[in-house]
């Protein structure tokens, strides 16, 4: 039994936006993809960090979350900003049921378990957002309000945080997410979002009492990083 996790898997099987298009490690991701993951097993959990597919309905992605389904073990999805595919919790799970996709689960205004340990996350918030106006700031609200909703389900278990966006970013940081980091004492924090020359610019190791890592599928060629034993 282990714990896993990869972002930013942009798999496009019912829609033509292959990530090839970009070149360098991006070609044949696909089949690096199939050769990265096949080392979970049917006992191991694996935690999807957002944008995990480009079509813009759960019907037009149903080539993706077959693709998924077939990942050995559990899986869990988080939300990125390129999945536009998303709409509520319900809907989701009634499309998992109606095509038998009950190994996968979203990580959305909840927490799941692993053994003993609360897995807890949101989209989270980018730099980017940060001067897009009032209907932005309404959107972060929100977001934070899900990510302490996460926590606060957790209780007094030990918590392991996973985004989409990075919470630290050379140059700038959410100040919001960070505090809520510190305050319900989460010691790991694991995101995505980040790919090509942008690497350089993530922030990993420890800092104010939480590790970070980057999880990106091209960061890590695509071979999930290990989270738990």
């Amino acid at each position: 039994m282990a714990l896993y996790a990869i972002g930013d898997l942009h798999l496009s099987f019912g829609t033509n936006k292959p990530m090839d298009v970009f070149g360098g490690a991006w070609v044949g991701y696909v089949e690096k993809l199939r050769q990265g993951l096949s080392i979970i097993g049917p006992e191991d959990t694996t935690v999807l960090l957002g944008d995990v597919s480009w079509a813009m309905s759960l019907e037009q992605g149903r080539e993706d979350f077959s693709f998924l389904h077939e990942i050995p073990g559990k899986k869990i999805l988080l939300k990125g900003n390129h999945d536009y595919w998303w709409s509520t919790a319900a809907k989701f799970q009634q499309f998992c049921e109606k095509y038998d996709y009950m190994s996968l689960s979203l990580l959305h205004n909840n927490c799941l378990l692993y053994q003993e340990v609360a897995l807890c996350g949101t989209r989270g918030w980018f730099f980017e957002e940060d001067q897009a106006g009032t209907h932005s700031e309404k959107i972060f609200h929100r977001e934070l309000i899900r990510l302490e909703t996460s926590f606060q389900q957790a209780g007094e278990r030990e918590k392991i945080c996973f985004l989409h966006y990075p919470p630290r970013y050379r140059g700038y940081e959410c100040r919001e997410i960070l505090d809520l980091l510190a305050k319900y004492g989460v010691r790991e924090c694991y995101y995505g979002h980040l790919h090509g020359e942008s690497h350089r610019l993530a922030v990993e190791g420890q800092v104010e009492g939480t590790t970070f890592h980057l999880v990106s599928a091209d960061y890590l060629k695509f071979r999930p990083q290990k989270v738990r034993d």
